[in-house]
């Protein structure tokens, strides 16, 4: 935290001293909701809810982030290691199906800790670790034995349009190399007898307008690396916000339409993709984006 190294971004700020790099938090936790979630793949929801615990800051911020509340503006509190450590108890006794952490990367030392302490005190129920997917995977083995599944986006095929979304150039090689990690680390997936999953990896895929072309790479891509050991989220959930400069970034202004998304289906089908999940029509939605309302906090 005194020269800061957790992610990609490699930028040196001197959190414990107050100051911030990228993800514009210091070395302070700070949670916007925890509460039981609904609306992740039904191997992670379930009928009890997932118990999600929102971190405020994110360390990639694309310009289009369905989270921009969560992620830029800075909502959440803060809280103790030790708080995040009886949250996540709270969330188990409440029937969680599991700890979800969302945007969790640049507190990875805070949270290792926090789990280690829960454990301790008789956390049982599988950790979910919810990311962009840029990750450095020096950091990503500070997690070893306390992530039962990791839940990564795999957001860009190409370069220039990591940079020109979120200024990551290097994000296609980053996201590569830590899903490599997390595979090495969970195996393949497994689920127990109510079909919850038990470890493993769901890599999301939301598709973005116009960008068909760069997740049928993506797909591609994981099936030819991981076959079957691993699940992919295909998401068409998109939704162009308010806080997106449609001057700027025109091709983003729009949902993904029908076709788009069914083009994008058959052509895993095609590719032999089985471990797969896929959205119903309706779900590019703002209500589908929770309100960070200090919930559980």
């Amino acid at each position: 935290m005194e020269e800061c190294r957790i992610c990609p971004r490699n930028c040196g700020a001197d959190r414990k001293q107050g100051k911030t790099g990228v993800c514009q938090e210091t070395n302070r936790l700070r949670v916007a909701r925890a509460a039981l979630h609904m609306w992740e793949e039904p191997c992670i929801s379930g009928k009890e809810g997932s118990g999600t615990v929102f971190f405020t800051g994110c360390n990639l911020r694309c310009v289009y982030c369905q989270n921009y509340e969560l992620s830029r503006s800075r909502t959440g509190k803060e809280i103790t290691e030790s708080r995040l450590a009886e949250i996540f108890l709270e969330l188990q006794d409440k029937g969680a199906n599991n700890i979800n952490l969302v945007t969790p990367t640049h507190f990875i030392p805070q949270i290792l800790r926090a789990l280690q302490s829960a454990k301790s005190q008789g956390l049982c129920i599988p950790t979910v670790y919810n990311s962009s997917g840029y990750e450095c995977v020096d950091s990503l083995k500070m997690l070893e034995g306390l992530v039962d599944i990791y839940l990564p986006d795999f957001k860009y095929w190409n370069s220039e349009t990591a940079e020109r979304y979120c200024a990551a150039a290097d994000y296609p090689a980053f996201v590569k190399e830590a899903i490599k990690e997390m595979v090495r680390q969970t195996g393949e997936a497994a689920f127990d007898e109510r079909g919850m999953m038990t470890k493993g990896v769901i890599v999301r895929l939301l598709l973005l307008p116009g960008k068909l072309s760069e997740t049928k790479e993506i797909v591609k891509y994981l099936y030819g690396t991981y076959g079957g050991s691993i699940y992919i989220s295909l998401m068409n959930q998109y939704t162009p916000l308010d806080t997106l400069d449609k001057q700027k970034f025109p091709e983003l202004a729009r949902r993904v339409t029908k076709r788009e998304y069914e083009k994008l289906i058959d052509y895993a089908i095609e590719l032999g993709v089985e471990h797969a999940f896929i959205q119903e029509d309706g779900t590019a939605e703002e209500s589908f984006i929770p309100d960070f309302t200090l919930e559980g906090v």
